[in-house]
């Protein structure tokens, strides 16, 4: 198993007042042809929106689009009639195909904070769809909470809303945890195929930190080349064999909030 960093300072970075936000992969105004996707991922955003502001209707269509709430509240409106305020734990996941319109805003008094994913769906032209998932921290405390799955996977079900993980159709999961200190979790990968990409990301939950990672840090064990040390902000893509498996360990002071991409 092969693990490369993707350090946060290496993200692309902006900060409009209103949005202060970070790309994974290129995105906006951000190119990077080394950082445009990884399997079927094409957007990890890490954003935080200011009170009463946010991003007004635009359309959408063939990507499956989530987001997992850190903090605060952020209000969704799409064209399917779907009006929502989600907040922390919860992941709204929408299946664009054919074409929606939505926005987004952080509702009430404080800024929200969350990830805006995106990955290619298997399958075009399908017909638009959208579900919300939440998952309490006490689920994902120095344990993997699965939250989201392929359709048609064991334990999905393809509700708006229900238990379990949101639906995607991409060959893609995602996996939660709030990691204490000393505490490790460990993951083997898919045996779904002989080999598999994953990525790492540990979400800033310290504060907007466009300089060198500090707070939550954590240490990847288990991959060729000896072990990786991460911090908020910081990511990695994993190249893995069916089997491998990867252990995270908190090697700070204070909770670490990690997800894990588990992808063909």
């Amino acid at each position: 198993m092969k693990l490369v960093p993707r350090y946060s300072t290496e993200r692309g970075n902006a900060d409009h007042g209103w949005l202060k936000t970070f790309h994974t992969f290129s995105f906006a105004s951000y190119h990077n042809p080394s950082h445009d996707s990884f399997g079927s991922l094409r957007v990890i955003n890490e954003d935080r929106v200011e009170p009463k502001t946010g991003f007004g209707t635009h359309a959408h269509r063939e990507f499956e689009i989530f987001s997992y709430i850190v903090n605060g509240e952020l209000e969704h409106r799409d064209s399917m009639g779907n009006i929502e305020i989600m907040k922390r734990g919860d992941l709204q996941m929408t299946s664009a195909g054919t074409g929606i319109r939505h926005s987004e805003h952080a509702h009430g008094d404080k800024q929200v904070h969350f990830l805006q994913i995106w990955s290619l769906p298997s399958t075009r032209g399908l017909a638009p769809q959208y579900f919300t998932r939440h998952f309490n921290d006490d689920e994902k405390k120095d344990r993997w909470a699965h939250v989201v799955a392929p359709v048609g996977a064991e334990g999905v079900e393809e509700k708006r809303e229900a238990s379990g993980p949101a639906p995607v159709h991409s060959p893609l999961n995602l996996f939660a945890t709030l990691l204490s200190p000393a505490a490790k979790v460990s993951h083997a990968f898919s045996s779904a195929s002989t080999s598999r990409k994953g990525y790492l990301h540990v979400a800033q939950t310290s504060g907007y930190n466009p300089k060198q990672s500090t707070g939550a840090h954590v240490r990847v064990l288990g991959a060729e080349g000896g072990p990786l040390d991460l911090k908020e902000g910081d990511g990695a893509y994993v190249k893995a064999a069916s089997g491998d498996e990867l252990t995270i360990e908190n090697v700070g002071d204070r909770v670490a909030e990690v997800l894990l991409f588990d992808m063909e």
